[in-house]
Order: C-alpha cells, then sequence, then structure tokens
C-alpha cells in the first residue's frame, strides 16, 4: 500500500508540475491551494505554490534540473502525506485535475480509477500447439491509431531521481516551446536500468504526447551478419513499424528507406508524439525517426553515447551504476526495509559487491527472499570469497560481475531446472515461449512451464505479460558458459535442430495457412502429418501475426542452423518462411533469409548422398535464388539480381522441374520488365507454355496476365487483349475462383480497352474491376484501378463527376494507408474546380 501511494504521489506530482508551467494555472490556483491546504490550517499554501511555480518557471529558464527535480519532489512529498491522512484525496485530486487540467493529468487519473489503457485492445493471451501469442484488433479502419507501445514498468521503481528530472526538463516544456522536437539519449553500461528508466519516465509522461507512444526495440531488429553497407535494414523495418502503428495498416509503406523516411516526417507533422528507441547502436537509426510534430520527443536508450548525435542537439544523459544509496534503495524495494535495517553492514556489502548494477543486485535480492535460511549477512560473506569474480565485476562491468553473482543462484536450482537453463543459453533468442523451452530440452510443454516456473521465481527468467519468457543477455551468457562446460558434445547441434525443426513445422503451417496453392519444393508431408496446427484450431493465432512476431527468432534459428551445417533444414526454413515477405516486405530480412536459403541448399546439394537428394536442393536453390531477385529489385539491386536469376535460370534447368522452371521465367520477366523490356514477353511465353506443360493452370493465369500487360507495353494491344481474356477466364473458372486476381486482370483490359480508343469499353471494365477489388479488401488496387478510370474520364471530356467520383475515392483509400500519392490526387481534384 506504501508503495502505491508513494506511486500515486508521483504521479500527482508530475501532473501539478505540467499544471504549474500551463497557461491553465491562473484559473486552477485557487482549487487546487484549497485542496492542498485543507489540513494546513493557517499555512500560506497558495502562497507556497506560487512560490514553487515561479522556481520552477526560473529552473527551467536557466536549465537547473536539480531546482526542476526539488521542487516536483517537495509537490510529491506533499501529496503522499495528504493521500496517508486521507485515503480518499487522491480520488478527489483526480477529479479535480480531470476537470481544470484534462490534458496534463491522464496519467494520475488512470492510476487512481483503476487505469485506462490508451493503447490498442487485445483479445488476449492464449496458448496452441505450445506457442503463445497475443493478437491485438484489428484497427486498420480506425482513421485516429493512439499507439501506447511502451512497456510498463512491473517492479517498485524509486531511483534515478535526477536522470528523472534531466528527462522532465528536456521534455517538459513542449507545450510552451512550438516547434520543438527534442532528443535525449540513455547512456550506459548493459544491465545498467536504462531501458527500465525509459520505461518508467514514458509511463509518468503520457499527457505530454496526446497522440501516442511509439517503441522499437533495435535488439530484435539489429542485423548483425549484413554488411555494414546495408546497415539502414533496421532503419527501414524500424519506419515501417511506426507507419503502420501511426495508421493502423501497411497498405502502400514505400520500399525505399529515403521515401519510408519522407512519409514518417509527413505523417508525424501534425501528430505530438513520443517515440522510444531501445538498443540503439548507430546515430542513423535515430536521425531516420525524428518526427516533425511540434511537440514531440525522442527517448534513446544506447550503450554507447552516440556523441554524434549531440551536434544534432540531443541531449546525453549518462546512466551510471546506482550509488550506495541507490542500491540500498533497491534492496529495500525487494527484500523489504527492515530486512536491510536489521542487517545495515551486509546491505551495504552487497551493494558494494554488485558493483550497484541492478541486474547483479535484482539476483542477489531473488536468493534472499527465496531462501529464508540466507542472511544477507551470510550471502556478502559467500561473494566475498569469490575474489576473482569480485575482481572482474569492479574492472569490466557486468559481463563478469553477472556471471559472479548468477554462479550461487545457479548453483542452488534443482537438477532439472539447472539443465533447462544451461541449454535456455544455446536458444539463439532471448525472448521465447513455453513451446520453444520444451523442445530446447526436449520434454513436454507442462514440464516446461513447471521448470520455467523455478526460473521465474529465481528471477533467472522473467514471464513477460504476453506469456512468454525473457531470460536477458547476460544471464543468457552465464547459461552458455554453464552449457558448454557440463553439456556433452554436439549437444547444442541437437538443440539446434529439434528447436529448428519446432519453428520449420509451425512456419510450414502458417504459410499453407496463407497461401494453400504456393509452388513448394520441400517435402513436408511426413514431417506435418502428425503435428498439430495451431493455426486451423478454433481461437488459434492469426498465421501473419505469428510469422511477423517471430520474425527474429526464425532468422535467428536459420542463421544458427547454416552456422551449424543443418543445410537442409536451413533452406526448408527459408522457403516456408518467405510467405511472410510477400505480405510485409522486410526487404533486409526477406534477402538475408533467401541468401542463407541459397547457401545452404547449395551445400545440402553438394553432399547429397543419392541422386534425389541432388534433384531436390538443386531446384530448392533455384526457388531461393529466383525468389531472391524480388527483394534485389526492390533495393535497387539490379545486377545482382540479374546474376541470381541467371543461376537459377541454370539451376532449374538441371532440376527437370517444370513448374519451377515456369515460376523462374516469370521473376526473370519481371526483372526484364524493369530492365529490359524488349525481352520480358519471350520469359513470359516461356513460362506460360511450361506452366501448361505441367498442367499448372493457376500459374499459366498468372503468366498469361503478366504476359499481357508486356504485350499491352510493346504496342501489341489486340494480342494483349487475347492473352488477358484467357487469363480472366481462366481464373474465373477455377473451383475456387481467385476473384482478386481476376479483377486485376479485368483492370489491365481496360487499360488495353483505353489504348485501343474503346473508351466506353474500358470505362466499364475500370468500373467493375474497382468495384470486386473493393469488395475483398483489395484497396491499393481498387485506388490504381480509379485513377486508371479517371485517366481515362479526364482524356474524353464531359465525365467531371465521375472523374470527382474516383478521384474522391482514391484519394480516401490513399490517405487511410497514409500513401504519398494522396496529395497528388488531391492537386488533381482542386485543378477540376478552377
Amino acid at each position: 500500500m506504501e508503495a502505491e501511494l508513494a506511486t500515486l504521489a508521483a504521479s500527482g506530482a508530475t501532473a501539478l508540475v505540467g499544471l504549474m508551467v500551463s497557461d491553465a494555472w491562473e484559473r486552477a490556483k485557487g482549487a487546487i491551494a484549497r485542496f492542498a491546504g485543507r489540513r494546513a490550517s493557517g499555512e500560506d499554501v497558495e502562497g507556497e505554490l506560487e512560490a514553487d511555480r515561479a522556481e520552477l518557471n526560473d529552473a527551467r529558464t536557466t536549465g537547473d534540473v536539480r531546482a526542476q527535480a526539488d521542487v516536483r519532489a517537495r509537490l510529491r512529498q506533499r501529496l503522499e502525506t495528504l493521500f496517508q491522512e486521507d485515503p480518499g484525496a487522491a480520488e478527489e485530486l483526480a477529479r479535480l485535475l480531470a476537470e481544470v487540467a484534462p490534458e496534463s493529468s491522464q496519467t494520475f487519473v488512470s492510476l487512481v480509477s483503476g487505469g485506462v489503457n490508451y493503447g490498442p485492445t487485445f483479445q488476449g493471451s492464449h496458448i496452441h500447439g505450445g506457442i503463445t501469442f497475443n493478437v491485438g484488433t484489428a484497427t486498420a479502419s480506425d482513421s485516429a491509431v493512439r499507439p501506447d507501445q511502451v512497456p510498463a514498468v512491473t517492479v517498485p521503481f524509486s531511483n534515478r531521481t535526477a536522470e528523472l528530472a534531466n528527462l522532465d526538463a528536456l521534455f517538459g516544456g513542449h507545450a510552451d516551446r512550438s516547434g520543438s522536437v527534442d532528443v535525449g539519449v540513455l547512456a550506459g553500461l548493459p544491465g545498467v536500468g536504462k531501458t527500465t528508466m525509459a520505461w518508467q519516465w514514458a509511463a509518468a509522461s503520457r499527457a505530454l504526447f496526446p497522440d501516442g507512444q511509439l517503441y522499437v526495440d533495435f535488439a530484435a531488429l539489429r542485423d548483425r551478419s549484413v554488411p555494414m553497407s546495408l546497415v539502414g535494414a533496421d532503419v527501414s523495418e524500424a519506419l515501417a513499424m511506426c507507419l503502420r502503428s501511426l495508421s493502423g495498416s501497411d497498405d502502400s509503406i514505400p520500399s525505399s528507406l529515403a521515401e519510408r523516411t519522407n512519409l514518417f516526417r509527413s505523417r508525424s507533422a501534425d501528430l505530438r508524439i513520443l517515440l522510444v528507441l531501445d538498443d540503439v547502436n548507430q546515430p542513423a537509426q535515430v536521425r531516420a525517426l525524428i518526427p516533425k510534430g511540434p511537440g514531440s520527443a525522442v527517448l534513446v536508450t544506447s550503450q554507447g553515447r552516440l556523441g554524434e548525435l549531440a551536434m544534432d542537439g540531443a541531449r546525453l544523459i549518462s546512466v551510471k551504476p546506482l550509488d550506495a544509496h541507490g542500491g540500498l534503495t533497491l534492496l529495500k524495494d525487494r527484500c523489504g526495509a527492515e530486512a536491510v535495517a536489521a542487517e545495515p553492514e551486509a546491505a551495504e556489502r552487497l551493494v558494494e559487491l554488485c558493483g550497484g548494477l541492478p541486474v547483479a543486485l535484482q539476483v542477489v535480492a531473488a536468493r534472499l527472499v527465496t531462501d529464508d535460511a540466507l542472511s544477507m549477512t551470510a550471502l556478502a560473506a559467500e561473494l566475498d570469497d569469490e575474489a576473482g569474480r569480485l575482481a572482474g565485476m569492479a574492472l569490466e562491468g557486468e559481463e563478469s560481475s553477472v556471471s559472479a553473482v548468477l554462479g550461487p543462484s545457479y548453483r542452488l536450482l534443482p537438477p532439472e531446472a539447472a539443465r533447462l537453463y544451461r541449454l535456455l543459453g544455446w536458444l539463439p533468442v532471448g525472448l521465447f515461449d513455453a513451446g520453444v523451452a520444451a523442445v530446447a530440452a526436449d520434454v513436454d510443454t507442462r514440464s516446461a512451464k513447471r521448470l520455467l516456473g523455478v526460473l521465474v521465481k529465481a528471477s533467472l527468467v522473467e514471464k513477460t505479460q504476453d506469456g512468454r519468457y525473457r531470460m536477458h543477455d547476460l544471464v543468457r551468457l552465464h547459461a552458455k558458459e554453464r552449457a558448454v562446460a557440463e553439456e556433452p558434445e554436439n549437444a547444442e547441434v541437437a538443440l539446434t535442430e529439434r528447436v529448428g525443426t519446432h519453428y520449420l513445422v509451425l512456419t510450414a503451417f502458417a504459410d499453407r495457412a496463407l497461401r494453400r496453392d504456393r509452388l513448394r519444393i520441400a517435402e513436408l508431408s511426413a514431417l506435418l502429418r502428425d503435428a498439430d496446427d495451431p493455426f486451423a484450431a478454433v481461437g488459434g493465432p492469426p498465421p501473419l501475426e505469428w510469422l511477423d512476431t517471430e520474425r527474429p527468432a526464425v532468422l535467428a534459428v536459420l542463421r544458427t542452423a547454416v552456422r551449424h551445417g543443418l543445410h537442409t533444414l536451413a533452406w526448408r526454413l527459408a522457403e516456408a518462411f518467405t510467405v511472410l515477405f510477400l505480405y510485409r516486405r522486410y526487404l533486409g530480412a526477406w534477402k538475408e533469409s533467401l541468401e542463407l536459403g541459397a547457401e545452404a541448399a547449395a551445400a545440402a546439394a553438394a553432399s547429397a548422398g543419392t541422386a534425389s537428394e541432388f534433384t531436390e536442393a538443386t531446384a530448392a536453390e533455384a526457388r531461393l535464388r529466383s525468389l531472391l531477385s524480388r527483394p534485389l529489385l526492390d533495393l535497387g539491386e539490379n545486377d545482382r539480381a540479374a546474376a541470381e536469376l541467371d543461376k537459377a535460370v541454370a539451376l532449374a534447368e538441371t532440376s527437370g522441374h517444370l513448374v519451377l522452371r515456369a515460376s523462374v521465367q516469370e521473376f526473370l520477366g519481371r526483372y526484364r520488365d524493369l530492365c529490359e523490356p524488349s525481352r520480358a514477353v519471350d520469359a513470359y511465353l516461356l513460362s506460360l507454355q511450361l506452366n501448361e506443360q505441367a498442367g499448372e493452370a493457376r500459374g499459366a493465369a498468372i503468366a498469361a496476365y503478366f504476359l499481357g500487360c508486356a504485350q499491352d507495353a510493346q504496342g501489341d494491344h489486340a494480342e494483349a487483349m487475347v492473352t488477358l481474356r484467357r487469363a480472366r477466364q481462366e481464373l474465373e473458372s477455377r473451383d475456387e475462383p481467385d476473384r482478386r486476381m481476376a479483377a486485376r486482370v479485368t483492370a489491365a483490359m481496360g487499360v488495353v480497352h483505353d489504348h485501343l480508343g474503346e473508351t466506353e469499353e474500358a470505362v466499364r471494365e475500370l468500373r467493375g474491376a474497382a468495384q470486386v477489388l473493393g469488395e475483398v479488401g483489395a484497396t491499393h488496387y481498387e485506388a490504381q484501378a480509379l485513377v486508371q478510370l479517371a485517366d481515362v474520364a479526364e482524356r474524353t471530356g464531359d465525365r467531371d463527376g465521375l472523374v470527382r467520383e474516383c478521384l474522391s475515392r482514391a484519394v480516401a483509400v490513399h490517405e487511410a494507408a497514409g500513401s504519398r500519392l494522396a496529395e497528388e490526387l488531391r492537386r488533381r481534384l482542386e485543378d477540376l474546380d478552377q
């Protein structure tokens, strides 16, 4: 209860500080003074508040963050006393602030009322087939998405007063400084508490950012295996995440980094938002994500100081290990003030031995609270005996210190839990669900959950709000050291194969749930036959959302499988995983996964023991290299795409796989559309012929669609019309008609009618295509057809009403998606009225 009152008082003080520096203070100060002075008879409370306000304004003018922190601390103490004396005072203040200063009091009001979630709602956490997922409700139709993505702090937080005051001073004055977008960087050693402090400040500062808070964890996005020339890949993905969060949709997010940067600036121009960028290691990761909206802010955490950002005006805030007072406060929070007071010298010694690192202190505290027979004096003596480890803690920071502190905790674990702990150290990712842990340890899911509970209780693993588990990087390092020392030879390779196969099965099920009729080289029927398909279960996770969530894990497993020579597993996983990128164009990740898969397929072919194994691996390499041309073209690496396609064509010929040869020729045609238009028709014709020879009707129809478009581009309009009609007939007459693809063909036919001078037919086909595309939810292609229809109608004259109708709908579609085309189309609408 004491901690809750302290939290309420701190939040209330923040709200009052925000009110004092706003224009609303003059009309609110009387009511606030009456509230604060009702138990202070004879005191000039209003005068004291005015003095606090004057001191606060002076401190903000001079940049005196210590003075600002002192004012906030006095207000906090006053409120904490009031709340202790009168249990209803907090609720009364919440009502008062909500009335006189709703903008600066949202966080405090939400705390008093039991919590208000300003972010996306969730259908809840579920477990299917050993995987845990947390699925958000659809927001694509919500034109005013207010993200609230910064994770919550789930432990008591009472330190870092000076650093939080620095952040208040840096960002707290936005209401009075129009046009200001400030950047703050929390820099320090890993494990020192930068992330938790950023989360804490964000939670207390929601009122400053009425349009929401975005969160990007660069540790999950970082591509350590990509050369420095591709360092922008994680920045591009981060921009796509932010754009999708602000719009509730991923339609029309451009593919290039420059376009995404410009679109993010445009989309954020009228918003006041906070971006928390976690675990940044390059200044470029910050610069591209600075929003344009006045009053917005960017809060960065980094192990380095990122001094280059200071040249851009960023404020660098050093986060150092806790001093003796801070370390003791943390121990009091975890173990209780009475326990610290009973053994003060031992408590001080523990803080000293841990080097003031919160991660080490938390493990110490966990041992104390989970072992009633262990005293602080005994634990301090135990750690004192580890002279070498203590030296490491003092000199090198947390790698040595964490190892020193975790060693005794690890030895106290029961044997089964200790084994799971060791094996988790070999997982390539630190965030996982119970199903992955079960596979890693080769036990059932129920046993894994029980053992994970032991590790959670010992503070060696953290359970997240969505039901998954997180192992701190430094804890995982210690676990890996123990695994190397204690597990049998080749155990890591065996674990990688188990975990990789687990992800292959789930990824393959997700792939089939999304695109049942896609070309696949891997024959996985035997592997999938007896496995549970979580995506087919009632209430199961949406396959695309699961793939997106697990993207960092699948990539990490893929890298590890290649490193250990598990070539067949690796290329099969890469092939199944590519379905994600057909929906979400994470170009850097797509490129890497296909490169790894192609490399693995080539190695599998080189080491094949039978002719069938060689043929399958060769076909897989051809498939993966042809797919690789797609992200390469989007990234502008046209020469590289051509080289990959040349290899793919040769490999496909060697494999003798007709459908694969047809697919490779289709990819070759798309390359030629961009780079060698005069040769595109030949590639599509060959793709069509090979699909027909293989009896692949849908593949032939799609090849005919691309062929018709290429013929039209070459001026062969009549021939293009024949080809496109054939494609549409096939797509519409299938057992399960492909309405979306057929409508795209219809739109292409409308364009050809226009080129043939058949205006009425062009209008009819384009109007019909747009209607169907809208019905099936293909809004991007609907807008494309509507613009083509507007072009035709505008040229013919006397159709202003149709032009306005088409352009208005297209503008609405592109605005909802945040597309840069909306402004251009809006100008066309305005020109019609002139």
